[in-house]
């Protein structure tokens, strides 16, 4: 396959594809080729866009080069190339490349963008596209069976970019409105430069006292039982509480769950810990039934708030076991406001 652009007196650029797999280009005054193109697999089409070359391989694949051989992109077709032929439409300003593929489609390709799709009752052997009578733009093919096809560009045809190759986006193409750099960018930039090491130690330092700080409150919070989750191997539960309510009366309802695999819990008890001027518990003191592993037992009680200053105050619950001092766990419970006092 053989391209050729210019004029042979003034510049002209001869473009050739051999069995090779390579892609040699020649210059006027050049006797030997200027640039060499080496393909992944042999060509099958051949064909000049403006002032790129785009080529189909028998790997079912159509790749774009400039004009020195630079590769642009690559994109895998969904069938064999059987025929290629340029589309170009100077009123629209559009050049494209149709492609006939052996799955009974012709694509329409503006560089790595698929453009439009054209089904055919057979295989196309071959395309061409130009000015039929008195149409610009009309499509001519002929198929693998012996047939004829012609199809005249509509004049509302609108040619938008649908990019179904995989790969990025065409938006990462676009190219983004950098703001320019301020003279306190530049600043920091020289300060960073000249004081990067001396940063990246108070950095990693910082780093470590905050990490040194969450262990250590998280060790306290195991130690004093202040967690809703219990650390003991031989108990362990989970409770959380849910207050319901507008007050002065609040029902409070305690989820108490054992999660071990296959042990059950038993001989518990809950206590509650709170301001007597403010609240005032029906059963400060409750005793838990035998915890089966993965159920959620709810305890409920209720809590009723003695105060008219519209003021609020937590309220401690301790899960005990009868045979130890310290609590198991232990949960803060924020109590709302009483509305029904405020109200009155």
């Amino acid at each position: 396959m053989m391209d050729v652009a210019g004029q042979f007196d003034v510049e002209f650029r001869i473009t050739v594809a051999c069995r090779n797999g390579s892609i040699y280009i020649l210059r006027r005054e050049s006797e030997k080729p200027k640039y060499c193109i080496k393909l992944s697999s042999h060509p099958v089409g051949l064909v000049r866009v403006g002032k790129n070359v785009v080529v189909g391989c028998t790997d079912e694949s159509l790749q774009g080069f400039t004009q020195k051989g630079k590769k642009l992109w690559k994109i895998i077709l969904p069938a064999p190339i059987t025929t290629m032929a340029p589309m170009d439409l100077p009123t629209r300003g559009l050049q494209a490349v149709l492609v006939g593929l052996a799955n009974c489609q012709v694509q329409l390709y503006r560089e790595k963008n698929l453009l439009s799709t054209i089904k055919t009752p057979d295989i196309v052997t071959s395309i061409c596209f130009g000015r039929y009578g008195r149409e610009d733009g009309t499509l001519i093919m002929t198929t693998k069976g012996g047939g004829l096809m012609v199809k005249i560009l509509k004049r509302t045809a609108v040619f938008d970019d649908r990019d179904s190759a995989p790969g990025p986006p065409v938006a990462q193409s676009v190219r983004l409105n950098v703001p320019k750099k301020t003279k306190l960018y530049v600043d920091q930039t020289l300060r960073e430069r000249e004081n990067g090491l001396a940063m990246h130690r108070a950095f990693h330092m910082d780093l470590s006292r905050m990490r040194l700080a969450a262990a250590r409150a998280y060790v306290k919070a195991l130690e004093s039982s202040l967690t809703p989750i219990s650390s003991s191997l031989s108990e362990p539960l989970k409770m959380n509480a849910v207050v319901q309510g507008l007050g002065p009366s609040f029902k409070l309802t305690l989820n108490v769950q054992n999660t071990a695999s296959c042990r059950p819990v038993m001989n518990l008890a809950i206590s509650f810990l709170y301001d007597d001027n403010l609240y005032r518990i029906r059963n400060p003191y409750m005793r838990i039934p035998l915890l089966v592993p993965g159920l959620i037992y709810p305890v409920e009680t209720f809590v009723e708030c003695t105060s008219d200053k519209g003021i609020s105050d937590i309220i401690k619950v301790f899960v005990l076991h009868e045979e130890k001092s310290s609590p198991l766990l232990t949960a803060h419970i924020n109590m709302p406001v009483s509305e029904g006092l405020m109200l009155n």
